[in-house]
């Protein structure tokens, strides 16, 4: 029988100044974000339940409180600015949710946004630096949503790895300062791959809270280029710079194969110049950001996008550790289940019929067919088809 989770895995709460005019729009602009279908398809819903807190009720001068039993993890994005700061009212609204915070332990996250220079005393938790951003209006909010994004990310890194061996603070604290690491797979021969590669690392290493991997150039010396190479691809998120030589290099395709074998977030970057001659199968079934090859424009893109896959990743493995998913007879994948998901099913009489289990929606009725064809003993079921069936 499964288990139906009876709270949300994660909440994040937006909380700002009635009187700060830009706080509704910024707010508006992280919930139709995180409200995607791209994460509700992995939790169910409309994906993340963002909610606000900046009117008080009738009577009051605060909003109401946030309770941490609500939710697994709670996250809290502070929108200090002057008017914050000057409320004294306000300001002991917020150092109550700071002792919330104190107590319930990293699942009940304050994260201030410093709108201005004068806000930062509002909270003592560090804040992100907003008021020195040079961006503006869509930018500015994609900027946010990244290194939110990011933190969401760390959040429940650590709500998972407290599920399955809950550690002490201290060590708890050290996993949960570990940056989430990216590997960046890309060819070395004809095409720019390797400049394209080597720019984004350095603009990852800008203060991204993301840890690049870059192959040869990172890997000791003495040790086996292959052993370490899948070990990393197996441990990070992938992003493929797919130039023309891509598909035609022995260990971009390795990469590729390690990726989708072990089921880790995975982005195509597309920087074809001209064309590629064979392209390679497994590069599909997973999000795509186009790039000039020649401009180098789309860094904050591309480190958005592949931040959105580690959180839905995340919270995919969040949930099939809640509900309680178990059997040797059950594969879960994180993403649409595709031919290469079938690599490791054996059709062994003595075994019960495998079933793959994956995010909503279903299977286009074609691709249903095509699996039916090639595996008719593997069942293909998405979370909420296998809830309904095991409740």
């Amino acid at each position: 029988m499964a288990s139906i989770p009876t709270r949300p895995l994660l909440v994040p709460y937006v909380v700002w100044h009635p009187a700060f005019e830009q706080g509704a729009i910024i707010a508006e602009a992280l919930r139709a974000h995180f409200r995607r279908d791209l994460f509700g398809s992995v939790i169910g819903g409309a994906g993340l339940s963002l909610l606000f807190r900046s009117d008080a009720p009738d009577g009051a001068m605060v909003p109401i409180g946030i309770d941490a039993d609500d939710a697994e993890t709670t996250a809290v994005i502070l929108l200090a600015d002057s008017h914050m700061v000057g409320d004294e009212a306000w300001k002991s609204y917020v150092a109550g949710l700071s002792e919330q915070a104190d107590r319930a332990g990293l699942g009940f996250r304050i994260i201030p946004i410093a709108m201005e220079r004068e806000a930062l005393p509002i909270a003592k938790e560090n804040a992100v630096r907003l008021d020195t951003w040079s961006e503006t209006g869509d930018a500015l909010h994609a900027k946010l949503i990244s290194k939110l994004t990011l933190e969401l990310c760390r959040m429940l890194r650590h709500y998972l790895a407290h599920l399955e061996r809950p550690a002490d603070p201290v060590t708890e604290l050290d996993q949960y300062l570990e940056p989430v690491r990216m590997f960046v797979s890309h060819s070395k021969h004809a095409g720019n791959g390797d400049a394209i590669a080597r720019a984004l690392r350095d603009h990852i290493h800008k203060g991204s809270g993301i840890s690049s991997f870059f192959d040869v150039h990172d890997i000791p010396a003495g040790v086996s280029f292959e052993t370490v190479i899948e070990h990393r691809v197996r441990q990070s998120a992938v992003v493929a710079i797919h130039t023309d030589s891509y598909s035609s290099r022995e260990w971009c395709r390795r990469e590729i194969i390690e990726a989708k074998m072990h089921h880790v977030p995975l982005i195509v970057v597309n920087c074809l110049g001209d064309r590629d001659e064979r392209g390679f199968p497994y590069l599909g079934n997973v999000p795509i950001v186009r790039m000039n090859p020649e401009r180098m424009d789309r860094f904050d893109a591309i480190i958005a996008r592949i931040l959105d896959e580690v959180l839905k990743d995340f919270l995919w493995k969040c949930r099939l550790k809640v509900v309680g998913i178990a059997g040797s007879a059950i594969k879960s994948v994180p993403r649409p289940p595709e031919l290469i998901s079938l690599a490791g099913i054996a059709a062994d009489p003595a075994e019960p019929d495998p079933t793959i289990l994956y995010p909503d929606p279903p299977l286009s009725r074609e691709e249903q067919r095509l699996f039916a064809s090639v595996a008719p003993h593997v069942t293909l079921r998405t979370m909420n088809e296998w809830l309904a069936e095991n409740a």
